[in-house]
């Protein structure tokens, strides 16, 4: 009998499945938008998302200049914890106190937990 050999996702493909699968269950509201994240080697992203008008109400990155000058790389913890801050700030100021986390596929782990604390450490509701 052959051995037929399995094939193996790559960690995106793998992670896009996995948001992919969230997001069946997952929603931005106009009450409740999503927040979203996306983590790169290099870099930190956050946007809080209205689903249903397809419309970003707010967004933060590690790129933003405001945020580079307070970190020294945008692939750390402590630049995760920055971005949080400042998209919970930027949420408030656009009227959102209360979001749905999306953590993009990632594990609730490092720098996404990061973000997240940050966030609610800042004010928001999820």
């Amino acid at each position: 009998m052959a051995v037929v050999p399995v094939r193996r996702l790559s960690r995106d493909l793998h992670r896009q499945r996995i948001h992919q699968r969230m997001r069946q269950t997952l929603v931005g509201t106009e009450e409740r938008p999503r927040l979203c994240v996306y983590r790169s080697i290099k870099h930190i992203r956050a946007q809080v998302i209205d689903d249903r008008k397809g419309h970003t109400i707010a967004s933060a990155s590690s790129l933003d200049a405001d945020v580079k000058k307070q970190i020294r790389g945008g692939g750390n913890v402590a630049a995760a914890k920055v971005v949080g801050k400042i998209i919970a700030e930027r949420a408030k100021a656009a009227g959102v106190e209360k979001v749905v986390f999306d953590r993009g596929g990632y594990q609730y782990h490092g720098r996404i937990q990061a973000l997240a604390e940050a966030a609610r450490e800042a004010g928001l509701k999820f």
